[in-house]
Formats: structure tokens, C-alpha cells, sequence
């Protein structure tokens, strides 16, 4: 009896174990209807792109995601995991996907899948009002700060240099303004809506962005994948979809001010 009670037992257990472990696999493939949830890393140190505000990850990109996602039919979960792992991250499959800003480039393609673009960019040179600094041209013999890893430091390498001492690197763009406040680097380069969005919102650091279209090129920010992903068509076709009904639009007016320029980004997709 004693035998047969005690085999009882175990057995109710492991039922109920196997029972538990369908829920969280359920559970882990999304609520509501069974939808496949996707794990997202961010760099949320980019404002007006994605930075933390009251311990919650907003911008841009955040409410852009939000669309892209509702379209596609997927649940999500959005990490702020930092720059330099976020690459690591999306390689290693640690995550499904990345969203911070992220230029599209060739290098990268090597490694990545990229979505369409879904944002036109450009470098600008954030400085101070009274610096003797008027275009990219002017860097040139200026300690010039940058984030690394980023196509800013490719930018500002190709014309000071790739071994160039007085390019100065950083963990983000924020430490990098900070040193420029403080005097640690004669100017800082940035993608433009980085740099106008803190000259606008910090008046009195009396700091001036420089646009240089002759030097700097438009770039295009595409969300990144491992390579090989089942999820990029999905994507992709969320993206388009979302630029197309006004929704992009609307999400950029609410953190630009003003309107894209929606039929240039759609010739690249």
C-alpha cells in the first residue's frame, strides 16, 4: 500500500509538472489568440529615438515598432540591452530582432538581414555657438567626439583618418555631448535628428548643429535580423504598410515637428 501510494504521487507530480510546462510554452508564443511573441533589443540612449523616460523606453522608434508590430500580428517585448551587445545579440539570437537607430550599411549586411528602410538620415556636427567650426572640413585638426562602433565614427574617420588620435570615442552619444559640454572635444557627430532634437530641447547648453550635405551623405535605418530570419517578409511588409496608410507620418510629426519625406524612403524599399 505504502509502495503504490508513494508511485501515486510522483505520478500526480509529473502530470502536473507536464502539465505546467504546455502552459509556459503557450504562454511563451503569445497571449491572446496564440500569437508568436518576438524578443526586440534597443540602444535607449538615442533620443529623440529611443531613451528612458520615468524607467519606460519611448521615442520614435518605440511608437514606430508598436505600429510595425500591430501590423504584422505579432506580440513583442521591447530590451534596452546597449550599442555594442545589441550586434551580439541579433548575431547570437539571443533576440529576434534590433531597432536604435541602425544604418544600413554594406559591412553590416554581411552579418545581418536588414528590413527595408523605414528612416532617411544624415551626420551633422553638434558644437559650441561661439566655435570656429562651419562644416565637416573644419574637423580637421579638432578633437572630435563620436559614438563607437556607429557610421558617425565611420564618417569622421574617412576624413580625419581611421588612426586618427584626436577622434575621441564613446559608449553613446550622451557621454559624448557631456565631454563636449565639458570641454573634452571641440565637437561631437551625430545623425542629425539627434543633434537638432537636443540644440532644441537644451537652449541653454548653447550648442549649434551644422548640417554639411556635401560631406556627409544620407544614410537609411533599417531594423536588423539575424541572418536568414523567417520573420524579415513579415516585417517588411508591416513596414510598408505602415509608411503607406499615414501612420508613419503621424508618428513623425509627433517627434519632428514636421513631415517626412515619405516618397524618397519608398524609392529605397
Amino acid at each position: 500500500m505504502k509502495k503504490g501510494f508513494v508511485f501515486a504521487v510522483v505520478l500526480a507530480l509529473f502530470v502536473a509538472l507536464a502539465g505546467c510546462g504546455g502552459k509556459t510554452a503557450e504562454q511563451t508564443s503569445g497571449s491572446g489568440g496564440g500569437k508568436q511573441k518576438v524578443t526586440i533589443g534597443t540602444d535607449a540612449s538615442f533620443a529623440p529615438f529611443e531613451y528612458m523616460d520615468k524607467g519606460k523606453i519611448v521615442g520614435f522608434d518605440v511608437d514606430f515598432l508598436d505600429a510595425v508590430m500591430k501590423e504584422a500580428g505579432l506580440d513583442y517585448e521591447l530590451k534596452n540591452i546597449g550599442w555594442d551587445p545589441l550586434f551580439a545579440a541579433v548575431q547570437g539570437k539571443e533576440v529576434d530582432l534590433a531597432i536604435s537607430g541602425i544604418t544600413i550599411n554594406d559591412k553590416r549586411k554581411q552579418t545581418y538581414d536588414f528590413s527595408v528602410p523605414y528612416f532617411e538620415s544624415t551626420h551633422m556636427i553638434l558644437t559650441k555657438e561661439d566655435s570656429p567650426i562651419k562644416n565637416a572640413l573644419d574637423l580637421k585638426g579638432k578633437v572630435v567626439g563620436v559614438q563607437n562602433g556607429t557610421t558617425g565614427q565611420a564618417a569622421v574617420e574617412k576624413l580625419l583618418g581611421a588612426e586618427n588620435k584626436n577622434i575621441k570615442k564613446f559608449e553613446n552619444t550622451v557621454v559624448a555631448i557631456m565631454d563636449l559640454l565639458n570641454g573634452g572635444v571641440d565637437a561631437v557627430v551625430t545623425d542629425n535628428a539627434v543633434a537638432n532634437e537636443y540644440v532644441k530641447n537644451n537652449p541653454d547648453k548653447k550648442l549649434r548643429a551644422i548640417e554639411d550635405p556635401t560631406n556627409f551623405e544620407s544614410e537609411f535605418y533599417g531594423l536588423m535580423f539575424p541572418k536568414g530570419s523567417d520573420l524579415k517578409p513579415k516585417v517588411d511588409e508591416a513596414i510598408k504598410k505602415v509608411i503607406k496608410s499615414g501612420k508613419y507620418a503621424e508618428i513623425y510629426k509627433k517627434w519632428f515637428g514636421n513631415e517626412p519625406n515619405v516618397d524618397n524612403l519608398l524609392k529605397q524599399q
